[in-house]
């Protein structure tokens, strides 16, 4: 019984260590940051060596650097830093709890909605909230608080419409705000193809895991970001499964 106490724990701290170290990957993928943070990686598995071989030298070596380098750290992953504090803030305690048919209404809506902006060249950005509060945006939009409808979106995003320019925003199943004002992403590699929509877009996707459906009126096409991915060129029917999927409804075709 003490050789399986003795042999089982080293499992589960490294079975726990290498799930810390894959989720620390997945919250860096796709910043600056994450090329500095492998470095960091491997360093600290050499220092492991080092120390599991009684390299007393170089460990004591490894130790000092690692004390000086926590500035540096923290410099080097500051924007990081403050992002994954901000998502933490953003948290709800209570998760959204819309029933499955509300999920399937409003998806449709938001697609037929699309729709009809793309046959008649009319740009639309709209976010739909997820796990992360939204309320800071909504607020710099202008209150709606209405029925999710292809109407009434088709309606805002009509040009001459004095909230078209904005984002519209859908919390909790209702339209909450349109006219929303969103932070632009700063990618250098983004092709110059997107507009200030795709920006806008981008940027929410940054700071939230919010869904954002974008018409372009330039190339009649919907897109739909989420997480910093792009899903481009997306049909009506594509659009709408791809809402309820991310919304993890699970629906039999």
């Amino acid at each position: 019984m003490h050789n399986l106490i003795i042999y089982w724990k080293p499992a589960v701290e490294i079975v726990i260590l290498w799930f810390l170290l894959y989720r620390i990957m997945l919250f860096f993928e796709g910043t600056r940051a994450l090329q500095p943070l492998r470095g960091i990686i491997i360093l600290v598995l050499v220092f492991l060596v080092f120390q599991k071989f009684d390299f007393f030298v170089l460990s004591w070596l490894f130790e000092k650097l690692f004390g000086i380098s926590v500035i540096a750290i923290l410099i080097i992953f500051h924007p990081e830093i403050r992002m994954g504090l901000a998502q933490l803030g953003k948290r709800q305690l209570f998760k959204n709890s819309l029933k499955e048919e509300e999920i399937i209404l409003y998806s449709r809506e938001v697609a037929a909605a699309c729709e009809y902006l793309v046959k008649n060249k009319f740009g639309a950005l709209i976010a739909i909230e997820k796990d992360d509060s939204l309320s800071t945006y909504i607020k710099s939009g202008v209150g709606l608080d209405a029925r999710v409808c292809a109407d009434l979106i088709e309606a805002i995003f009509t040009p001459n419409n004095p909230l078209h320019d904005g984002g519209l925003i859908i919390s909790r199943g209702r339209i909450a705000a349109a006219g929303c004002i969103f932070p632009l992403a700063v990618n250098e590699d983004l092709s110059r193809m997107f507009g200030t929509r795709h920006r806008a877009a981008l940027g929410l996707s940054e700071d939230s895991d919010a869904i954002l459906v974008i018409v372009s009126e330039e190339r009649r096409d919907v897109s739909l970001i989420y997480q910093r991915k792009f899903y481009k060129d997306l049909g009506v029917h594509e659009l709408e499964v791809k809402i309820k999927e991310l919304l993890k409804l699970k629906i039999n075709e």
